[in-house]
């Protein structure tokens, strides 16, 4: 086995929207590869990710934009758990997060660190913010 890796498939053509925005509030952060749909390709609509790679913190991640619409979407059973540094960190990442999304667990000390916050973002994608 060489590496596992989260996969992530976006509909609506927001994969690339989606890498965007992460690494552009996640330090550290890059697009490493994107394949687009060319015209008449089948698959996909032209310019949409076919297959993107990008890095959050070192973390690889792969993601696509399906064309078909599936009656399922992201659930917070799955979620990214990023471990802040400092409590300024947690609050501009839950804020921009968390902006056109909706709040799972409010940010809280809820007893296990001090500062806890679970939200799903306009993407539908599941993050868990802690500071320990």
């Amino acid at each position: 086995m060489r590496k596992i890796t989260p996969f992530l498939m976006f509909q609506d053509g927001k994969a690339e929207e989606a890498m965007n925005f992460y690494t552009s509030i996640i330090e550290d952060s890059a697009i490493t590869h994107i394949i687009r749909y060319g015209a008449n390709e089948a698959g996909g609509d032209e310019g949409t990710v076919m297959q993107a790679t990008f890095t959050l913190k070192g973390q690889e991640f792969m993601c696509i934009d399906s064309n078909i619409k599936h009656q399922f979407t992201f659930t917070p059973s799955f979620s990214i758990y990023i471990t802040c540094d400092s409590e300024e960190e947690l609050d501009n990442l839950y804020e921009q997060l968390s902006e056109g999304g909706q709040a799972l667990m409010p940010l809280n000390n809820y007893g296990f660190s001090k500062k806890f916050g679970w939200i799903n973002d306009r993407f539908g994608v599941s993050w868990q913010i802690n500071l320990p």
